[in-house]
């Protein structure tokens, strides 16, 4: 009787060792119900029953903690990139029809309440100065630099 209680001991000691070291090394996101410390002191003072009582409730399996992946390995974010590429083609359908609506020859500079106004009277030759060389044409009074109303637009 003697060996069996001794023998009960030290497998009761080699558990409570293993409990402690166990609950001590993992992370805190594998601790359930209560904080890291709480279980520590759980296993320390009710030496089978609260390791018994960790393996059971306060541990958790590793496979139910969400692992870190880098990006190209998770396939949520590798789904993502998809629907990035799919914005992009949108937004370049968009910008080339933007492109082709500026392109057009309709400026509404020279619509007015939906009235076509006149176009604007071509620009007079350049006259000969004195010296023979010719003059640039004259800029309208209004200061734009062109016939489309740009000011500044070179061209």
């Amino acid at each position: 009787m003697p060996r069996v209680l001794l023998i009960l001991a030290l497998v009761a000691t080699a558990f409570w060792v293993f409990t402690i070291v166990d609950c001590a090394v993992q992370p805190p996101t594998r601790h359930r119900g209560v904080s890291k410390p709480v279980w520590i002191l759980i296993v320390v003072l009710v030496p089978v029953l609260g390791g018994l009582m960790w393996l059971a409730l306060g541990r958790t399996r590793r496979s139910t903690v969400a692992t870190r992946r880098a990006p190209d390995d998770d396939p949520e974010f590798l789904g993502k990139l998809g629907v990035v590429s799919d914005q992009d083609e949108r937004i370049r359908r968009l910008e080339e029809e933007l492109a082709q609506l500026d392109a057009e020859d309709d400026d509404p500079k020279w619509t007015q309440l939906g009235v076509d106004a006149a176009p604007p009277a071509a620009e007079p030759p350049a006259t000969p100065n004195a010296g023979g060389a010719a003059e640039p044409p004259a800029r309208p009074a209004d200061g734009d630099d062109d016939t489309r109303g740009q000011r500044g637009a070179v061209g």
